[in-house]
């Protein structure tokens, strides 16, 4: 988890090279936001950007405190943060899954359903992973039809869910006719 107040970006990975420079795996939908950064908390140091390119899926980054690989090679796992207040502005309606994750989620009536763990990418939409208070998983698509209300500041989620059917006797699948 990133301290209190900041956002995490990246996870560095190997060194790139001999001279100090590092893979960073961007761990954001906004790749562009490392451009024109001057400094990134690593881990729980402050490093000072020298360079910064593309490279395949990687940011290629020079701190200019990490001269050779093998400083860089200590950093390896550390996670890029950045004050929340440096978050990509988002449109209307949309969530950073940072803000997502912990909120309780209810259903119309009230009833708390669970607390969100992990927001899901499946391509056509994300999924919001809750756990109840007795284990049990629910996965909420992320859908205005589904989803109704995303209260922030009280941390609450109302979501209003596809009747599921389970009154329909099963049929028994063992056999073939």
């Amino acid at each position: 988890m990133p301290p209190k107040g900041r956002i995490t970006i990246g996870r560095v990975g190997a060194p790139q090279g001999v001279r100090g420079e590092l893979r960073v795996i961007p761990l954001t939908d906004f790749e562009k936001r490392f451009e024109g950064m001057d400094e990134v908390l690593v881990g729980d140091e402050l490093f000072h950007i020298e360079s910064l390119r593309y490279h395949k899926q990687f940011v290629l980054m020079k701190f200019r405190e990490i001269p050779t690989r093998e400083a860089a090679q200590e950093l390896t796992g550390r996670l890029l943060t950045v004050d929340r207040s440096e978050a990509a502005p988002l449109a209307e309606g949309e969530f950073y899954t940072f803000d997502i994750i912990g909120l309780h989620v209810f259903d119309p009536e009230g009833k708390e359903l669970g607390i969100v763990e992990n927001v899901l990418r499946t391509g056509a939409n994300d999924v919001y992973q809750a756990r109840s208070a007795d284990g049990k998983e629910l996965l909420i698509p992320a859908l205005k039809a589904v989803v109704k209300v995303i209260d922030l500041p009280n941390g609450r989620m109302v979501v209003e869910l596809p009747d599921v059917l389970e009154d329909r006797p099963q049929e028994d699948a063992s056999h073939a006719d």
